[in-house]
């Protein structure tokens, strides 16, 4: 009996390290090469300020009835009507920006596409966990056209698909990344020279473009141990465009700090979704990304990290109508796009609460 318990103990080792093993889950950094930077100590990245992964008064054991009595509002009671937009005949000579649900969205500015945290399949390594939701058209790498520059803000699966970013690879000319995520893309066949890893404030020009990696408040981690790479936002700046790119970031003092060094940014890119009470120091309510947004000197604001997945327990559109809410007086100037809906930089644009349609 011992022997075949043991036997079975074994098989059960190997199939979880196989799975373990799969590409999906990247690759160790070795971050031996991070301990002379000001932001890593103890073997791991570090965030500005003290951040727990939960609140004094959360606890995994209060999430997991939370997480399994979830309300039905947390989906979509039906498709999702999305604009579908020919993204290659998009003109290079027009600014504009394309929205795919959660944080994903493709720039044209001044002639480059710039992709952003592109994800298309499922925003987990486990296929029944972190489904899109039913859209009237999903869009998938085979729609883009090439691309300048993919930014990745952190490793993070409803940030880096390894689906998505493989099948893109062809198309991809330049990516730009936080420490340590290059080993990733390295893993996945991205050519190492094509690559630019930045630590916090370091600045590089890609495809002649300037962008300094920034700040987040956040965490990193495509398996068991957190902080070996590193999470971060950027400011974008172009010759006519300053973009800030938000990544996800709990609220804190570097929005406003950044927004004195690096603003005014024409567009501010902002999380707003799968917020909790119990883990508020990672992500922001959504009150607090329209004060970011403010803090950051911004002229508009593009909230994303909703629209797609189910990875709180908040109804789906909660996010934007609190937020929405948050600025009754329209102080903010804030843009709601559909997905796959064209917002062009420099000209007129309005858009309207699509999800009460």
């Amino acid at each position: 009996m011992l022997i075949y318990t043991s036997f079975a103990i074994a098989i059960i080792a190997f199939i979880i390290l196989s799975f373990l093993n799969k590409a999906v889950f990247g690759a160790k950094p070795n971050t031996q090469n991070f301990e002379e930077l000001p932001n890593f100590s103890d073997g791991t990245f570090q965030n500005q300020s003290s951040t727990p992964m939960l609140t004094e008064n959360g606890t995994y054991l209060k999430l997991i009835p939370l997480m399994l009595k979830r309300p039905k509002s947390v989906n979509p009671a039906e498709a999702i009507q999305v604009v579908k937009t020919d993204l290659k005949s998009l003109a290079l000579s027009e600014n504009c920006i394309v929205w795919f649900g959660h944080s994903s969205y493709l720039m044209i500015l001044d002639g480059k596409r710039i992709l952003v945290d592109p994800v298309f399949h499922e925003a987990s390594p486990l296929g029944s966990f972190g489904k899109p939701y039913s859209m009237s058209y999903l869009y998938t790498p085979a729609d883009f056209p090439e691309i300048d520059i993919l930014v990745i803000t952190h490793d993070h699966y409803d940030h880096l698909d390894y689906k998505a970013v493989c099948e893109l690879r062809p198309k991809v000319k330049n990516t730009i990344t936080g420490k340590g995520v290059n080993v990733h893309l390295k893993l996945w066949g991205y050519p190492a020279e094509q690559i630019t890893a930045l630590n916090w404030n370091e600045t590089a020009l890609v495809a002649g473009f300037e962008f300094t990696c920034l700040p987040a408040r956040h965490f990193s981690g495509r398996k068991f141990k957190r902080g070996q790479t590193l999470w971060s936002s950027f400011a974008l700046k172009t010759p006519q465009i300053n973009i800030y790119i938000g990544g996800d970031s709990g609220y804190d003092t570097h929005f406003k700090e950044i927004g004195e060094k690096h603003g005014p940014f024409d567009l501010a890119i902002l999380e707003c979704g799968q917020y909790n009470k119990y883990w508020n120091l990672i992500h922001m309510m959504p009150e607090q990304t329209l004060k970011a947004s403010k803090d950051l000197n911004a002229a508009a604001l593009l909230p994303v990290h909703w629209g797609k997945f189910t990875l709180s327990v908040h109804p789906w559109t909660e996010p934007v109508e609190r937020l929405l809410s948050a600025n009754t007086d329209g102080a903010q100037n804030v843009f709601t796009p559909r997905i796959g809906e064209v917002l062009f930089f420099g000209k007129e644009n309005t858009t309207v609460k699509w999800w009460l349609d």
